[in-house]
């Protein structure tokens, strides 16, 4: 394999979204660029437990509603992610065009599969003494959703789940890349999803202690990526989709290429399973941009992965100074989606996609006082114009130590 073709572009002919902030790229936009945030209250209660206070973003959609080739119940993250991959897909026109479904593949990420259907299922064994349906291993194994969408496009191809915890479907995307870019595929269904607004799993992560209260400015502005009085984040759900393709099977079948996907890198730790090392992220971002053949001034804007938590904010800030001083204009939009998890490193890099379409750069929503130990340009207040943007730059930093880094340049060269 030459060098040449491996750092071949790849490119992105159709996307397709679930989230809190809407469901298609026009609500996306306005949220997004104007900084409002779908963060919300929600009160959990449980029988020998005190209530607990959260601060959520959840998605406005109807799970019920999608229906499976397989004709199994689905869960409600596989739902999404049924959804968000027919959207991507029928905006590429994959459905319209000749596809050789042996070069056609799936590349998903999720933190964890099946959290809704695994609650219901232990409430229904545990609590109420029933037998479980049969179905129950299916609708909750881990590739539920890759096994559906391969399953409703037909793909042959290579169908591959990720679960790399935060950096799960950055790291499906950039793998993807590098199978079109390697030859074994020539098209592919990419991204991720996460539905873990379930008793359990909003337990745990209070548990943790790395949820924002939502309590003081309110729960819309619980979520405060690098500012001083951040507290941590709001847990969100969602699903975004891809349809990335090699720039010569999207000549073959005449479709636009929207972006081009052009760098990808992913490193560990190797130091801690949740605390995050600047070196290490440092490393992966370095990375990525010597897969992209770009030099640090190259970049336009960073989508940071912004959790808002006290260690993880302050590792990523020194990280971005590390390799990109001050110059590069930096938000994150978890302050107004949430955590997707599993699911946020697709969901970002749709933000960054957002801004080369828009020539804008959405700000960090409630981001009144940044940390001042922070030397980036963090974008506050409201969208900054940039015009003739060409190349962005989203991060994904997981638990375990997982890191993952996705560069996407503007399709036409200008």
């Amino acid at each position: 394999m030459s060098a040449a073709a491996f750092a071949a572009p790849v490119a992105v002919t159709g996307v397709g979204i679930v989230t809190p902030l809407g469901h298609t790229l026009e609500t996306f936009d306005d949220a997004l660029f104007g900084g409002v945030s779908a963060i919300g209250p929600r009160t959990l209660s449980l029988d020998g437990m005190d209530t607990i206070e959260l601060a959520v973003a959840a998605c406005d959609f109807d799970a019920s509603g999608v229906r499976s080739t397989s004709r199994l119940p689905l869960d409600r993250g596989c739902a999404m992610a049924l959804a968000a991959a027919r959207d991507a897909a029928h905006q590429a026109v994959l459905e319209g065009s000749v596809i050789d479904s042996e070069r056609l593949g799936v590349f998903w990420g999720s933190g964890i599969g099946g959290c809704g259907s695994f609650d219901e299922a232990g409430a229904s064994l545990y609590g109420e003494h029933r037998r479980l349906r049969p179905t129950t291993v299916l609708t909750v194994m881990p590739n539920a959703a890759v096994a559906e969408i391969a399953l409703h496009f037909g793909a042959r191809g290579a169908a591959i789940g990720y679960a790399c915890a935060c950096a799960s479907s950055a790291v499906a995307i950039g793998e993807a890349m590098r199978a079109i870019r390697g030859g074994w595929i020539d098209v592919a269904l990419v991204g991720g999803h996460e539905a873990m607004l379930t008793p359990g799993l909003m337990t745990a992560w209070h548990a943790m202690r790395v949820l924002a209260p939502p309590s003081g400015a309110g729960p819309a502005a619980a979520c405060r990526p690098f500012a001083a009085d951040r507290a941590g984040f709001a847990l969100g759900e969602g699903a975004a989709a891809l349809l990335i393709e090699s720039q010569a099977h999207a000549r073959a079948r005449n479709a636009r290429p929207l972006f081009m996907l052009t760098g990808y890198a992913t490193r560990c730790d190797g130091s801690h399973i949740t605390q995050p090392d600047a070196r290490g992220q440092e490393r992966v971002m370095r990375a990525a941009l010597a897969d992209a053949g770009l030099v640090p001034a190259d970049v336009g804007y960073i989508n940071a992965h912004g959790t808002a938590t006290i260690a993880g904010d302050a590792a990523e800030a020194a990280s971005i100074h590390a390799v990109f001083g001050d110059r590069v204009p930096v938000s994150g939009s978890k302050a107004i989606h949430g955590h997707l998890m599993g699911g946020g490193g697709a969901v970002e890099l749709v933000a960054a996609l957002r801004a080369i379409e828009r020539e804008a750069l959405p700000p960090t929503a409630h981001l009144e006082r940044p940390d001042p130990a922070f030397e980036l340009d963090l974008v506050r207040g409201s969208a900054r114009e940039a015009r003739g943007l060409r190349h962005v730059l989203s991060n994904s930093f997981a638990f375990g130590g997982t890191n993952a880094v996705l560069i996407a340049s503007r399709a036409d060269p200008r």
